[in-house]
């Protein structure tokens, strides 16, 4: 077995300086860096006085290119692999050269640090204690509702990506399919000197970006807020599934169960229940 290690690192998603004294250290050290676009990394290292050797792995080369990683690897040499921002494999390459990794018994570390997706969500004033992190919303027009559309009863908040190109279009588009008035966040061009970060429906979003081409600059994290329970809709399952358990439970048993499948009320269920027994048959 190799003891050379595979470095998983994050590096900052626009400052420079948004990068740990750890990653410093592993990126100086290392026999070699794995990059997504070495010109970005290697701007990245020089502010930071590193000249690691660097080579390229990206999404038309990775398959080729882990290959040739894994034979260093094999060979004692440790490795880090970086993106062009935040950290490795979210929305970038990497994947299948830590899969070969891990099958040929090469240990990969996590060198912890930035992260557009929690950065965006900690400074939201969305719900954070439950997210789905979905990626880049697709570029066609109907492919893109269509994606939209099925999402729209996802109660976590929603994370997505865009561009510049597009974040008009996937805004009105996120209207047709979450609702007008359901409350999201635009983080722009995030640690970065023109940052702005936008709250409000999707209406009010689209509207503001659409009369102010600023808006409509650089990268984008969006955040939608989750669906809302119907709570009415639930009680009802809640207490059926109730009825449908009381042959075998208790009252308050079958109670419990239900509520807890279908997060309402138990007293509400169990005061149901306890109707049911005293109504008489019809």
């Amino acid at each position: 077995m190799s003891s050379a290690i595979l470095h998983i690192v994050a590096t900052p998603i626009g400052n420079m300086e948004d990068i740990t004294l750890r990653a410093l250290k592993v990126l100086a050290s290392v026999d070699l860096i794995a990059a997504e676009d070495t010109r970005h990394t290697r701007a990245l290292l020089s502010h930071h006085g590193i000249d690691t050797a660097l080579m390229a792995l990206h999404e038309h080369n990775e398959e080729k290119a882990a290959q040739t990683i894994l034979a260093r690897l094999q060979e004692g040499q440790n490795v880090a692999l970086v993106s062009d921002a935040g950290t490795p494999l979210l929305s970038d390459p990497g994947y299948r050269l830590v899969k070969l990794a891990a099958a040929n018994a090469i240990t990969v570390v996590a060198i912890p640090g930035p992260s557009a997706i929690t950065a965006a969500l900690s400074i939201s004033g969305l719900a954070t204690d439950r997210f789905a992190f979905e990626g880049f919303v697709p570029q066609k027009p109907a492919a893109r509702l269509t994606w939209l559309k099925a999402l729209c009863e996802e109660p976590r908040s929603l994370v997505l990506f865009e561009s510049s190109h597009r974040i008009e279009a996937s805004l009105l588009d996120m209207m047709t399919a979450f609702g007008e008035d359901r409350p999201a966040v635009i983080c722009r061009e995030m640690t970065k000197q023109f940052e702005t970060v936008l709250r409000g429906t999707l209406a009010e979003l689209h509207r503001a970006v659409s009369t102010d081409p600023n808006q409509r600059k650089g990268e984008f994290v969006v955040i939608v807020a989750g669906a809302e329970r119907d709570q009415s809709a639930d009680l009802i399952r809640a207490i059926q599934l109730g009825r449908a358990l009381q042959p075998y439970l208790t009252t308050s048993q079958a109670a419990r169960v239900a509520a807890r499948i279908h997060p309402v009320s138990r007293r509400e269920v169990y005061d149901q229940l306890q109707q049911d027994a005293t109504e008489p048959d019809s």
